[in-house]
């Protein structure tokens, strides 16, 4: 089938940044968007950022001029470079893509990462 295997995060200070990394492998036969969403224990699962196959991308409000979302087509790899991190990013990191199946073509299925830790502190 399809996985999503994201890398990076870490502990960074406050002002400092983290590159996270998601590739999707297995059975992928084109995809529509991926993106990253972030989750915190007090609150719900959130979109941070999403980009198509175009390259259009959206951004959440708390992010925009910090974070940028950038996508590898040709090895179904999208990227999410933070800058200027605050405490208030520290979160799990959710990578997202919707795409189809090989052999199921015209039908679009979601999948999601483990997650991976960032946490921002001095």
């Amino acid at each position: 089938q399809v996985q999503l295997e994201e890398s990076g995060g870490g502990l960074v200070q406050p002002g400092g940044s983290l590159r996270l990394s998601c590739a999707a492998s297995g059975s992928v036969y084109n995809i529509n968007t991926m993106g990253w969403f972030r989750q915190t224990p007090d609150k719900q699962r959130a979109l941070v950022a999403v980009i198509k196959s175009s390259g259009a991308t959206t951004y959440a409000d708390s992010v925009k001029g910090r974070f940028r979302i950038s996508m590898d087509n040709a090895r179904n790899t999208v990227y999410l470079q933070m800058n200027s991190l605050k405490p208030e990013d520290t979160a799990v990191y959710f990578c997202h893509a919707n795409l189809e199946i090989v052999n199921i073509e015209n039908r679009y299925y979601d999948f999601w990462g483990q997650g991976t830790q960032g946490t921002v502190s001095s």
